[in-house]
């Protein structure tokens, strides 16, 4: 399995990601050696992370395709109109879930405090397709600074939710945070603009492109528009710049 060495633990996760094209969500990471700088620059030693992709969601396994209908391939059988991601059921609690929301909890809590932020964290734990979904959500007003430009602050605040939580467990579990339920509702608008722009490209005979997004805003675009018979999508682009077209058969 794929392993990856840098200076710091976040350095070697980020290399590894852009190697293997995966988003965090998409990955399972472990964390084989957390590294040490060394004094004066000897002695260190580099940390070392173990990234494979996570198990795909789909019954079956499909025949290799490039990469581009890869990720428009790779999505669970869902119609149009239904939500793409059901609500995962609730799990009953245990000792070490109770210590994986009492330590992330804590932390992001901490957080908030020196942000001088009126807020508070709700905490959830959901069964998983094969793991369980640790599901924390910040409440309080005007809470707009922790979501940021394409929520890049929310991922930040998740994978250092993450890591706070791997280096005192020594193991990686499934943690999500959110920000008033920001994440549903932006899943839910791109349904719509999905299907909106779908119908535009048909009724105009052209291909629609949508703006750039992150790889798992991507999926949820071509997730609701599977099953239509009478458009395709495709992802073009790299990086940052990646985006969906959508294209009238």
């Amino acid at each position: 399995m794929p392993e990856f060495e840098a200076r710091t633990v976040k350095e070697a996760i980020t290399k590894g990601l852009n190697a293997l094209e995966l988003s965090q969500e998409d990955a399972v990471i472990e964390i084989l050696d957390e590294g040490r700088s060394g004094v004066f620059g000897v002695g260190g030693k580099s940390a070392v992370v173990r990234i494979t992709p996570r198990a795909e969601e789909t019954p079956e396994t499909a025949a290799p395709q490039p990469a581009d209908a890869a990720e428009a391939s790779d999505e669970s059988e869902a119609s149009p109109d239904t939500v793409i991601s059901p609500e995962p059921e609730v799990v009953s609690s245990n000792s070490e879930a109770d210590q994986v929301l009492t330590i992330s909890a804590g932390f992001l809590q901490g957080l908030l405090d020196r942000m001088a932020l009126k807020a508070g964290v709700e905490t959830q734990m959901l069964a998983g397709e094969d793991e369980t979904i640790y599901r924390l959500n910040i409440t309080g007003e005007d809470l707009g600074i922790l979501i940021g430009r394409r929520a890049e602050t929310l991922d930040a605040f998740q994978y250092l939710t993450r890591l706070v939580v791997n280096q005192q467990t020594h193991r990686w579990y499934r943690i999500e945070v959110d920000v008033e339920n920001y994440k549903q509702r932006r899943e839910q608008s791109l349904q719509r603009l999905a299907r909106n722009m779908a119908d535009r490209a048909v009724s105009e005979g052209r291909t629609i492109i949508l703006e750039p997004m992150p790889s798992r805003e991507r999926r949820l675009i071509h997730l609701a528009l599977r099953d239509r018979e009478d458009v395709r999508t495709e992802s073009v682009g790299e990086g940052d710049s990646r985006k969906v077209t959508i294209i009238p058969n």
